[in-house]
C-alpha cells in the first residue's frame, strides 16, 4: 500500500477494547511511517512521555466509546474514556506545547477533536443540526461526548490551544464492529438470525459511509480556522426500518437469494430508553467553506458495504467472539 501522506509520521494510539482489532491495520501496519502503541487516553503519564518522546504536532482524536445501548448498561467507563480521557489527551497537549512553541496560533499545531451529532439531542420530522444548535445530549453516551466538546473549547478560550471540532451523523462501511445497526444486520442475515429493530422502527438517522467521513476530517484538519466547528454529514435520511429492508435486499441480491427473501427476519424488540427520534445534519457550512460534500450515494455505499461483509466474513466471525455473543444476548434476547 502506498502512504498517502508519506512524509507524515503517524503514532496510532489505541487501547484495543473488545472493539479494536489489530486485524484491521494490516495493510499499514509495516509502512515506514507508521507506528502502533497500545496505550490508554486515560494515562496521562504515558501521554506526557510520548508527547516528550516524538514531539507530535497534530492530534487526531478519535478514541471513544460509542455505543449508545452500552452507555445505558454501564454509564461509567464512557465518562472516564470520552470526558476524562479527552481531558488529559488536552493537557498533554497543552503541557507540551506550551513548553515547545510560544505562539499556538501561528499554525504549528493542531488538536482535531472528532464529535457526534448525538451532542445537538433529537430532531422532530423538520429541520437539522447546525453548527449553531444548542447541545442537549440525552444518553450517557451523548453527555459524555458534549462534556468533552465543551473541554476542548475551553482549552481553547482559557489557553488558546488550536483546536477544531467536527459532529458526523451515523458511520457506516467496513471494519465497523458488529454491535453497530448495519453490520448487525449483515451478520444476523448471513446467520439467518432474527433482526431486532428498536420499537417500530421509525427513528430516523442520517447516515455517512466512513470513507465520505476520513475525506470530510482530511478536509478540515489541513484546511480549517483554528476555533471552528464543522457538521458532516451524509445526506442520506431514512428510518431504522427503511434502512434494514434496504440493507437486507443488498445481501439478498448479492447472495442471489429472491428479494425479500431475508426480510422476514425482522423482529420488533421493546424499544431502549431515551431513544432519540431523529438525527439530520445540515453539512451547508462545510460545503461553502471548504468545499467538501460526500461522494456516496446510500445505494452505493450500502452496495460496496455488504459485499465487504460477505467476502470477509472469517474477519467478521472473529471479532463476534464469545464477549459480543454475551453482550448481544442480554442486549435483544429479554427483548
Amino acid at each position: 500500500m502506498v502512504p498517502r501522506y508519506p512524509d507524515v509520521q503517524f503514532w496510532n494510539l489505541d487501547q484495543l477494547t473488545y472493539a479494536g482489532n489489530l486485524l484491521n491495520l494490516s495493510s499499514i501496519e509495516h509502512a515506514e511511517n507508521y507506528t502502533f502503541i497500545h496505550s490508554d487516553i486515560t494515562d496521562l503519564d504515558k501521554l506526557n512521555s510520548l508527547f516528550e518522546a516524538h514531539d507530535f504536532t497534530t492530534v487526531i482524536h478519535f478514541a471513544a466509546e460509542s455505543h449508545v445501548d452500552r452507555s445505558i448498561l454501564g454509564p461509567v467507563v464512557f465518562a472516564e474514556t470520552n470526558t476524562v480521557g479527552t481531558l488529559k489527551l488536552l493537557e498533554a497537549a497543552r503541557r507540551h506545547w506550551g513548553a515547545s512553541a510560544s505562539n499556538f496560533t501561528d499554525g504549528s499545531r493542531r488538536f482535531y477533536h472528532v464529535s457526534t451529532d448525538e451532542v445537538y439531542g433529537s430532531l422532530s420530522e423538520e429541520g437539522y443540526f447546525t453548527e449553531q444548535t444548542p447541545y442537549d445530549p440525552r444518553s450517557p453516551y451523548s453527555a459524555s461526548k458534549a462534556a468533552s466538546d465543551h473541554f476542548v473549547r475551553a482549552y481553547y478560550h482559557t489557553y488558546k490551544l488550536p483546536f477544531v471540532i467536527s459532529n458526523c451523523s451515523n458511520n457506516y462501511g467496513p471494519y465497523q464492529f458488529p454491535e453497530k445497526l448495519i453490520p448487525l444486520v449483515i451478520l444476523n442475515a448471513i446467520q439467518g438470525k432474527p433482526i431486532p429493530i428498536y420499537g417500530k422502527g421509525e427513528n430516523v438517522r442520517d447516515w455517512l459511509h466512513v470513507g465520505d467521513h476520513c475525506e470530510a476530517i482530511d478536509t478540515i484538519l489541513r484546511y480549517a480556522s483554528t476555533g471552528h466547528t464543522y457538521n458532516i454529514g451524509g445526506g442520506n435520511e431514512h428510518s431504522n426500518l427503511e434502512l434494514v429492508g434496504m440493507l437486507l435486499d443488498e445481501v439478498d441480491k448479492a447472495r442471489g437469494q429472491e428479494a425479500g427473501h431475508s426480510r422476514s427476519l425482522i423482529t420488533f424488540v421493546t424499544d431502549r430508553p431515551g431513544h432519540d427520534f431523529r438525527y439530520a445534519m445540515d453539512y451547508s457550512l462545510l460545503n461553502k467553506d471548504l468545499g467538501w460534500e460526500p461522494a456516496y450515494s446510500l445505494a452505493e455505499g450500502l452496495q460496496d458495504t455488504v459485499l465487504w461483509y460477505l467476502n470477509n466474513q472469517k474477519w467478521l466471525e472473529a471479532v463476534a467472539d464469545q464477549s459480543y455473543r454475551e453482550y448481544y444476548t442480554r442486549q435483544y434476547a429479554s427483548r
